[in-house]
């Protein structure tokens, strides 16, 4: 096989990968007018429906916009040799292999989210301001995007620079070291995120002495459940729509509510989607879902190992001479198929462990308040609730709303 040959290779997956897309969303898209099924008919009403529809069509096409965009960037800077320029240009700054690396992406993701900036802006101050979901205002979106970027610098270059440092101190042995790093560090922000990255974004709060508290923590204390930190994170400054999550395990568990979701939702429903949380605690799918991420990531790991060192992969991106960097592009292009599989696995594991977590919340506190949660925080965000069956497979990591509806009532 030729450099040439593995070229048009790298073109036809990610040529492919837009057409599957653009098919599963246009699937999905023809659902948008169906009639609502009768355990959702209580949800919107006709006024309500058409705008949800609006809302999921100019989505679609907006997507449709973007990815169209994005590919048409993507194809051109290929046939340009756009990263053997890159390449050339991280090497006139310096000779160092490490630093050319890190040099090398951050062009090409500056250079990229500086050209989606306008979409994005878009996105949130058009479309999410039109429905009447944003609440960012144009200083919170620059600082965001600051914020964003000082991160990749520090953390994302901080680890770019070390994997490439395995390389070229072991080449062949570098994707061990690299795994348990990965695995350090993702093991590490599982715990600690919510102290160390979330308060740079938002501010958070415990959640004050009153009836929620209360409930909450007579529910804990009936399943078992030691909880000490319940905190409110001030999601309102960027969107009225809502949200609840679990993160860490051990003495760093916490569970955090948007002040929507406790604006939105009555105390029951409050505690009953907090009850979903406990369950996914108490089923260890945190502990599940952070193994088989990990165990996947060294098998991807390994296998780069086998490819990224090869003459072939840097040649069909325009550089003579195998680079790490270059190598690892094509291999993650190459690798996309792969990705997209074990992705589509993991949705069917994560959809599993959502029906087991409404079932614990179901038998440990009670299905209707659940039931009405969702349909309120479902109305409220506009979601769809006619997703085509196959799009749902795969690309929801959750069941549709009607999928758990019927499974809380039985």
């Amino acid at each position: 096989m030729n450099p040439t040959t593995i070229f048009y290779i790298l073109i036809g997956i990610i040529v492919f990968n837009f057409i599957f897309d653009l098919i599963i969303d246009s699937l999905n898209a023809k659902n948008f007018d169906h009639k609502l099924p009768n355990e959702l008919n209580d949800i919107y009403n006709e006024e309500e429906y058409l705008k949800s529809q609006r809302y999921k069509k100019e989505n679609h096409k907006f997507s449709l916009i973007t990815s169209s965009f994005s590919l048409l960037l993507t194809l051109v800077f290929f046939f340009i040799d756009g990263f053997a320029f890159v390449d050339g240009l991280a090497k006139n700054i310096t000779s160092n292999n490490i630093l050319i690396t890190v040099i090398f992406f951050g062009i090409i993701l500056f250079a990229s989210d500086l050209l989606s900036l306008p979409l994005s802006y878009y996105k949130t101050f058009v479309i999410e301001e039109k429905y009447g979901f944003n609440k960012t205002n144009l200083k919170t979106f620059v600082l965001d995007k600051i914020k964003g970027w000082l991160m990749t610098i520090v953390v994302g270059g901080g680890i770019l620079a070390l994997i490439t440092w395995f390389y070229n101190e072991t080449t062949s042995s570098f994707w061990i070291y690299t795994w348990i790093l990965i695995t350090v560090f993702s093991v590490f922000m599982n715990m600690f995120y919510s102290k160390l990255i979330v308060p740079l974004f938002n501010k958070q709060t415990p959640l004050e002495d009153g009836e929620l508290k209360f409930e909450i923590e007579k529910f804990a204390q009936k399943v078992g459940f030691k909880l000490d930190n319940i905190f409110v994170i001030d999601g309102s400054k960027r969107s009225t729509k809502a949200n609840a999550y679990f993160s860490g395990f051990g003495s760093q568990k916490r569970i955090t509510l948007y002040d929507t979701l406790i604006n939105d939702l009555e105390t029951d429903e409050i505690v009953a989607v907090l009850a979903h949380e406990v369950g996914h605690y108490k089923k260890k799918h945190i502990i599940y879902n952070l193994t088989s991420s990990i165990i996947t990531m060294g098998i991807t790991l390994y296998i780069l190992s086998l490819l990224v060192g090869s003459d072939l992969l840097s040649q069909a991106l325009g550089v003579e001479k195998a680079s790490f960097h270059i190598g690892l592009i094509a291999f993650g292009i190459l690798y996309s198929p792969i990705s997209e599989i074990t992705g589509f696995l993991m949705n069917i594991l994560s959809r599993k462990f959502e029906y087991e977590a409404d079932d614990y919340a179901k038998y440990n506190f009670s299905a209707q308040p659940l039931i009405s949660a969702l349909k309120k925080l479902s109305k409220n965000s506009l979601s769809n609730l006619t997703p085509h069956w196959l799009y749902v497979k795969i690309h929801y990591s959750h069941p549709s709303l009607l999928q758990r509806i019927k499974n809380l009532k039985k």
